[in-house]
């Protein structure tokens, strides 16, 4: 039997939808995945135990010719993904903060299982173009069955929506932020309803009431007991309150998730739930504080955003 032998890649840990080291999504880049093999990847990934771990790659030949920068293959702890958000944003960051130079200065494009992403930077941000989505009205036995899992009322949903972007995702649109803030779901309900539709995760928000046509952020009673001093302040202009809980065992509720804030975005700008520019604050309740800049352009693709910071970077032994 042949042993492997492993040689040392550059690694980074970053931390995405955030200007804060540690209060956004961490992300795990192994900066040259060349020679890995599946198992190997998704053995890396368990380990890390993040919610996601990417490995950059060169484009495929059909890629490269269509202008791609780099590939990236995103992993879970449990299985690979095909698009992802904060993955996005995260490797993207990483392959510049490591000498990356696309071939357009302003717009980077990147392959992966859902074809080309198309991101651009601005300044310190970066912004996804958000994968085309299909979308249906679900059941009203579906969204019973959903509200009942998150402990609210049927008429506490708004709107519903089953949302598909390359993962599965499954929306509700709630009637106030307080309620987003103030739920504990039952999360073997959700995990069940995930499998038996395929699901990948469960997502719910509701918008901030407008101020002379901006919204400030309103911290919940629940929020203060639990956290104390916020580390945003309170004067930031946040619309809408997302929360979002993963169908994997290793993660229950979601940081900051940008593959569900775009498809979102895209539901509900186009059914008129929101203006064709907001941002997004998410992971308040579990201490993080995310933000997730949304903007529909002239053309009509949505664009999902933020910051990213390193926290860590070295060698890993793969």
């Amino acid at each position: 039997m042949t042993t492997k032998i492993p040689r040392t890649r550059q690694f980074a840990q970053v931390d995405v939808f955030t200007d804060t080291p540690y209060y956004g999504n961490a992300l795990a880049v192994v900066l040259d995945g060349t020679g890995l093999s599946d198992a190997e990847m998704q053995r890396f990934a368990a380990w890390t135990n993040l919610a996601e771990t990417t490995f950059l790659l060169p484009p495929t030949p059909e890629g490269a010719a269509a202008g791609a920068d780099y590939r990236v293959r995103i992993f879970t702890t449990a299985y690979e993904m095909p698009f992802a958000g904060h993955p996005t944003l995260g490797s993207c960051h990483a392959w510049l903060q490591a000498g990356g130079a696309p071939k357009n200065n302003d717009t980077i494009v990147q392959e992966c299982q859902v074809g080309l992403v198309r991101i651009r930077r601005s300044g310190q941000q970066l912004a996804f173009a958000a994968p085309a989505l299909q979308r249906s009205a679900p059941s009203a036995e579906v969204v019973a069955r959903l509200a009942s899992a998150l402990g609210i009322a049927v008429e506490q949903v708004l709107a519903a929506q089953a949302l598909n972007n390359g993962p599965r995702h499954f929306g509700l649109l709630l009637d106030d932020p307080d309620t987003v803030l103030a739920i504990t779901p039952d999360l073997a309900a959700l995990r069940a309803w995930c499998q038996d539709t395929g699901n990948s995760g469960v997502g719910f928000a509701a918008r901030y009431a407008t101020d002379s046509g901006s919204a400030l952020i309103k911290r919940s009673n629940r929020e203060a007991r639990a956290f104390g001093a916020a580390h945003a302040p309170d004067t930031d202009a946040i619309d809408l309150e997302v929360r979002f809980f993963a169908n994997d065992v290793q993660v229950s509720e979601d940081p900051i998730t940008g593959s569900f804030n775009a498809s979102l975005a895209q539901w509900l700008i186009a059914d008129g739930h929101m203006p064709a520019r907001y941002t997004a604050a998410q992971g308040r309740c579990i201490g993080r504080e995310g933000r997730v800049a949304i903007e529909r352009d002239a053309q009509g693709q949505v664009w999902g955003g933020g910051n990213t910071v390193n926290c860590i970077s070295g060698i890993v032994s793969l």
